[in-house]
């Protein structure tokens, strides 16, 4: 049975930065391609970004390209989310996923595995 298990969330300034951790567990991460998304209170749940399996393509959503880093480590079996320039739009749960169709899916239906989610508040 696959886990995922995010941390890193927090309460932050508007500009500052975080990073996101999704520890994965019970099937080799090389198999899956995974995703980030997250979910504002009102709103739907949005595309972040995404990552192939080897963790060579990456994918982003259009209100966070160029402020966003997906990443792998299939070692370490966890997927990371580093976020730059904090906005206050930005307040969401943050939920990793796995289990795409193809690498770069950004439709949330596509994945079979989500964990807990994690809570990011960004103050102005």
């Amino acid at each position: 049975q696959v886990t995922l298990v995010e941390s890193g969330g927090g309460l932050v300034q508007a500009g500052d930065s975080l990073t996101l951790s999704c520890l994965f567990s019970g099937r080799p991460l090389s198999n899956y391609a995974m995703g980030w998304f997250r979910l504002a209170l009102g709103k739907e749940r949005e595309f972040v970004a995404a990552i192939g399996r080897s963790g060579r393509d990456t994918y982003y959503g259009d209100s966070v390209r160029g402020r966003i880093t997906i990443s792998r480590d299939n070692y370490k079996n966890t997927l990371w989310l580093r976020m730059n320039s904090l906005k206050p739009d930005g307040t969401a749960g943050y939920y990793c996923a796995a289990g795409a169709y193809y690498a770069g899916d950004r439709s949330p239906e596509h994945y079979d595995c989500w964990g807990e989610g994690t809570h990011v508040t960004v103050s102005s």
